[in-house]
């Protein structure tokens, strides 16, 4: 993979504006191989990458959804195992307390 010095949206922004230019210019640059041919696979290249990356916005959209949803029943988790905790405490005799999964000395 070629070193990337830019971020990918102006990788993909700068491909597109060179794509253009290519076109318009491949009489003077085909005697340097960059023909028809060379913008064909090129165009090809950027719109597979362009949908990868539209695909891996919505991946990380969904992925910062799922987290917030997780984190939001962790936190009801939490309340409702320290309130279990609580009361276990009050009305079991700290030698049971293993029993439930703690581990506290009082």
């Amino acid at each position: 993979m070629g070193k990337l010095k830019n971020s990918y949206a102006e990788l993909i922004s700068s491909s597109q504006i060179m794509i253009e230019a290519l076109k318009k210019n491949e009489e003077k640059l085909s005697k340097r191989g960059i023909d028809e041919t060379f913008i064909n696979e090129m165009k090809e290249v950027f719109n597979g990458i362009q949908q990868l990356n539209e695909e891996q916005e919505k991946l990380k959209a969904d992925l910062k959804s799922k987290t917030e949803a997780l984190n939001k029943r962790i936190d009801d988790l939490w309340k409702k195992y320290s309130e279990a905790k609580k009361l276990i405490k009050m009305d079991i005799p700290p030698s049971q307390w293993k029993e439930f999964g703690i581990d506290d000395k009082h």
